[in-house]
């Protein structure tokens, strides 16, 4: 087997399918970048402090302050107190809902067309190996957290998700 050029075959369909959700899903965020990942984690985790959000998008706290300032000012997110009194809580309004819908829906039709030529068996197969290697990929909470936030939850239940299910192996070793 040819390991260097299976790596760069990897390599190449992890950028062609990166370039195609991006532009799907920056369309329906309004906002490139990091604004579809953010509307998607919020939705499945409503309350995040900016501050958590910041790790989870990996970006600078000027910089997560000034999306969720964008995304406000759209009428997607709201900012309400948080627990501690010191932080502010991130949450999707109703329009911010509809939004991750429509993210989320574009993704997985971007999803399908790359899966389209492959038979049950291969897409069984495949499912298998990306267990495998997201399992292997999935090293702290915040790898957790990053590696899902553009996944629909909803199809794959914390139960059934690799990435959750080895997160929860490293906090009992």
């Amino acid at each position: 087997m040819d390991d260097e050029r299976t790596l760069n075959l990897l390599g190449a369909l992890a950028l062609s399918l990166m370039d195609a959700l991006s532009s799907v899903v920056e369309v329906n965020a309004g906002y490139g970048g990091e604004a579809p990942a953010a509307l998607v984690t919020l939705g499945v985790d409503p309350g995040l402090s900016i501050n958590t959000l910041r790790q989870i998008l990996n970006l600078s706290h000027p910089g997560t302050v000034r999306l969720i300032d964008r995304l406000e000012s759209q009428g997607l997110v709201e900012r309400r107190s948080g627990t501690d009194g010191r932080t502010l809580a991130l949450f999707l309004t109703e329009a911010g809902h509809e939004r991750r819908k429509a993210i989320l829906l574009e993704r997985r039709q971007q999803l399908q067309f790359a899966m389209s030529l492959l038979t049950e068996d291969d897409q069984k197969q495949l499912t298998k190996l990306l267990e495998k290697m997201l399992t292997a990929m999935t090293t702290s909470e915040l790898r957790n957290f990053a590696i899902c936030r553009l996944c629909e939850e909803e199809v794959c239940p914390a139960d059934r998700c690799p990435v959750e299910q080895k997160y929860r192996q490293l906090l009992e070793s």
